[in-house]
């Protein structure tokens, strides 16, 4: 009996000490952002909407270890390669794609999970995860095909965001009437657009038919003038609407030239890329309605509102990105039995985050938007 005894004691001591090692295995994920300088207030941001994600994740197995990169490449290659040398296999970061350009030189074991948009497909081990300009092409479509808009003008500065946005248009395979590629001095804008929607040819239709009918005998001549004295221009344009690549005060600057010309929203459809609902565009009446591809609405404010519950201050756009970014990673290992591998983020699969749906393949990371616009000073979703 002694022995049963002794030998069932062994058993228990076994279970309770696999228990303890398991418990004690942490799988670490590195996080290199600035926590220091000029850009650390963003970093700390991003920090605690991590940690934020962890908590809801409410996993032991996992441990997020922060690393201090003060937006500096040199310092990004240094902190990762300690953060390697540690056997971390998963980095979430770094944030500017400057940060990037020297970790092409750490092990392509290592993955880097940026929080940039910009597509780039020449360095294996770093995946962006922000909202790249192929997804937001994509909404784009479906919303062309549900409002049946076949001629779609693109308006885009002709900037470091023109690269961005070819891309998109090429994996995207969005129809386009036409292309417009501008200079974004404000000086330049109106004079750019005039040109390119004729309109002074428009304009001078109205003038020589007002004048041929001041002219003519026609029946109703007086009505016909009050008529015209209504109009700006006399003349069809070949677009049905136009796609303003954007933002802020140059996107606003765009959209008021168009409606200078005489090509309003109320004529043809407005559409912009992903505003990060930016409310100084709900008081520019004018320019409405104006639609646009974006994270979940709803999703976002009841981040923001939680976040600032637990922090009591107010969180980023890149922040809210961070939060599902965490979620992706611990659903990828959870999906592969917790074993870190760079496969891991080749294998065509999904994530359904706050933000959106996002969508794995052969290390390229693109999301599902909803589809939102902002008319009578209020945001409403369109799918």
């Amino acid at each position: 009996m002694k022995y049963l005894i002794k030998f069932y004691t062994i058993i228990i001591f076994s279970i309770i000490f696999s228990l303890n090692s398991s418990a004690a295995e942490k799988i670490k994920i590195g996080l290199v952002i600035p926590l220091s300088g000029e850009n650390k207030d963003l970093g700390q941001s991003i920090l605690k909407s991590v940690r934020l994600a962890i908590n809801d994740i409410n996993d032991s197995k996992i441990l997020i270890v922060p690393k201090d990169n003060q937006n500096n490449p040199d310092r990004t290659f240094e902190v990762s390669k300690e953060l390697y040398d540690e056997g971390i296999k998963i980095i979430i970061g770094p944030i500017f794609k400057k940060n990037t350009l020297k970790l092409n030189k750490l092990n392509d074991d290592l993955i880097f999970l940026s929080f940039t948009n910009k597509i780039d497909k020449s360095d294996k081990n770093i995946i962006s995860t922000g909202v790249n300009s192929i997804s937001q092409f994509n909404a784009i479509k479906k919303f062309q095909t549900l409002n049946k808009l076949e001629r779609s003008f693109l308006f885009s500065p002709n900037t470091e965001i023109l690269k961005e946005i070819k891309i998109g248009l090429k994996k995207s395979k969005i129809k386009l009437k036409d292309k417009f590629f501008y200079d974004p001095d404000p000086t330049l804008i109106t004079k750019q657009i005039e040109d390119v929607t004729r309109y002074r040819v428009r304009k001078q239709n109205l003038e020589d038919e007002i004048k041929r009918i001041e002219d003519s005998d026609e029946i109703n001549k007086e009505k016909k003038l009050a008529q015209l004295a209504k109009l700006d221009t006399i003349g069809g344009i070949n677009f049905d609407s136009v796609i303003i690549a954007d933002f802020e005060e140059d996107l606003k600057s765009v959209a008021t030239s168009l409606i200078y010309t005489d090509i309003p929203p109320t004529r043809v459809t407005y559409i912009t890329l992903n505003q990060w609902f930016d409310k100084s565009l709900l008081n520019e009446t004018m320019i409405q309605p104006i639609y646009f591809p974006s994270v979940n609405y709803e999703n976002y404010i009841n981040y923001l509102n939680k976040y600032n519950n637990n922090f009591q201050s107010n969180s980023n756009q890149i922040a809210f990105l961070s939060y599902d970014v965490t979620g992706l990673v611990y659903y990828l290992l959870f999906k592969n039995n917790f074993s870190v591998d760079s496969k891991i983020f080749y294998k065509k699969n999904s994530f359904k985050g706050k933000t959106g749906i996002f969508e794995i393949d052969k290390n390229i990371i693109t999301h599902q938007l909803n589809f939102y616009v902002i008319e009578k000073k209020k945001i409403k979703k369109i799918f």
